[in-house]
Order: C-alpha cells, then sequence, then structure tokens
C-alpha cells in the first residue's frame, strides 16, 4: 500500500499552511519525494514552473538524528523552498519523533513513507482500512499509489483511488503515472482526490504543471543556473538534465550528452547546441 501519512506541523519561520491549498478547491501540484532527486535544487526549479507544495527525499530517521554529517548531507533548504513537506522513513517512534522535532522549525510537515514497495493491496478492503486507521491517528492528508507491489508499469488503478477517497474525510493525494498537466487534471476528475503527486513526470519535464507537454529551453538553462548556484554535484547535475532532455533530442544526441563527464563539458555542450 502506498500511502504517506502526513502530519502538519507548526512552524514560526513558515506562515504557509498547506492544508489551505486543499481546501482551496484548486488542483494542488505536488513534487512527490524522490531519491537522490527531489533535492533543495530540483524544488526550485519547479516551483519556478506552478508546482504548488515539494517533498524531500526520503530520509532514514535513525540515521539523521545518530549522524550530523547524515543531517547535512540528506537534508538543506532556504526561505524559498516553501511549503515544504519532509518525508521519513521509521521503523521507531522515538527516533521518528527526534527527528520530525529537528526538522521542525524548517518544514510545513513531515511524512511517513509506508509505500515502499507495498501499494495498494489485492484485497481493497483492507487498503480502506488501513487509511481509515491512519485518519483516526490524526493524520492530516494520505497519498496514495495506485498500483499493488507487483506492479511497476502497469496502468495505474485509479478507480481504486476513488473509491479510498469516498471513504476517508481527510484529502488525499493521487499519484501514479502522471506525465502531464492534462493528465493530472484528469485524474483529478476521474478520483475527486484534492492534489497530484508526480515524480518520473516532472523528472522528464519540470515545467510540466506550466503546461509545457516538453521540457522548454528555457528550463534546462534554468537548471544549469540553480544547480551551480547550489553548488549542485556533478552526477546529479547531468542525471537531471539526461531526463529533462530525453524527449527533444536524437538517439546519437543522446548517446554522446551521457558519456560527458564534467560540468564544463555539458555546459560547452548545451552552448553548441541549445543555446537561447
Amino acid at each position: 500500500m502506498s500511502c504517506d501519512y502526513t502530519k502538519t506541523t507548526q512552524c514560526q519561520e513558515r506562515t504557509e499552511d498547506p492544508m489551505e491549498m486543499f481546501h482551496s478547491g484548486n488542483l494542488v501540484k505536488i513534487c512527490a519525494p524522490m531519491v537522490r532527486y527531489s533535492k533543495l535544487a530540483f524544488r526550485t526549479l519547479v516551483r519556478k514552473y506552478n508546482c504548488d507544495l515539494c517533498y524531500t527525499p526520503m530520509i532514514v530517521a535513525a540515521d539523521f538524528v545518530r549522524s550530523i554529517k547524515a543531517r547535512d548531507s540528506e537534508f538543506t533548504t532556504n526561505k524559498g523552498d516553501c511549503p515544504l513537506i519532509v518525508q521519513f522513513a521509521a521503523n521507531d517512534a522515538q527516533l521518528l519523533s527526534d527527528a520530525a522535532r529537528i526538522v521542525c522549525p524548517y518544514a510545513n510537515g513531515i511524512d511517513i513513507n509506508c509505500g515502499c514497495p507495498q501499494r495498494i493491496h489485492d484485497d481493497l478492503r483492507r487498503t480502506v482500512d488501513l487509511c481509515r486507521k491512519a485518519e483516526a491517528t490524526g493524520v492530516s492528508w494520505i497519498t496514495v499509489h495506485g498500483r499493488n507491489i507487483e506492479e511497476r508499469h502497469q496502468p495505474v488503478h485509479y478507480d481504486a483511488i476513488k473509491i479510498i477517497k469516498e471513504n476517508l474525510s481527510v484529502p488525499v493525494i493521487a499519484n501514479g503515472d502522471i506525465k502531464s498537466l492534462k493528465e493530472a487534471e484528469n485524474v483529478q476528475e476521474i478520483t475527486g482526490t484534492n492534489g497530484i503527486m508526480v515524480a518520473r513526470g516532472l523528472l522528464a519535464n519540470p515545467a510540466m504543471f506550466a503546461g509545457y507537454k516538453e521540457t522548454p529551453l528555457k528550463c534546462i538553462w534554468d537548471w544549469v543556473d540553480i544547480a551551480l548556484e547550489h553548488g549542485t554535484p556533478f552526477m546529479c547535475f547531468h542525471h537531471h538534465l539526461m531526463y529533462m532532455m530525453e524527449r527533444i533530442t536524437s538517439k546519437q544526441e543522446k548517446k554522446v550528452f551521457n558519456a560527458l563527464s564534467s560540468t564544463t563539458a555539458v555546459l560547452d555542450y548545451l552552448t553548441d547546441h541549445y543555446s537561447m
């Protein structure tokens, strides 16, 4: 079952309450927690293109609490990185609580990862029951990825998400296989959910929520500027560009670009082939 249980925290430095977005009646557009990828620089980019709410990558609570090095490596933010939800993986309530207390001044909510690798159950009643139990504990909203544990690339069960939404009173977010703003709007209409969470679709096109069907050239150069400003490691910088340029480059171009091994080489290539 892929339900990410989120409890909104009080935060003096971050006055935006994500719950207000869910009650606005508008589609809430969300960047999913992606290990290695949904870090500060990428969150900064998608926020420029109409992303309403961003999650950090999944952070292991135990390591985060016990290691200053892990905290410095796994969690960075700034004043513009808002509203922000921090996702933890934990199997110990005290460690989760300790981790939440550390990030509380810098985040708008804490999310518990309950979806890797399980997603919805074959017996949907079990999923609904679990979501109801989560709701009873006081969570603010629930995210559901509409696949079961054995499904990777099969069609998403939006009908199951719709049933879960109908059985809960807290906001529900739909996740799974959404690659365009139009698809996001269609999924919201089908499921009745309050928001849409996207992972791979945003990696391929960070400007998706602004209505672009493929990554615009300006978005590529925005990423270059943001990534260099944040000191993004080369591998992450390069991989994001590989995703973003997947749909707009030929097979031969991909072969050349993907083999580049330095920031200077990437910048030279982009200047020669994709200058604005």
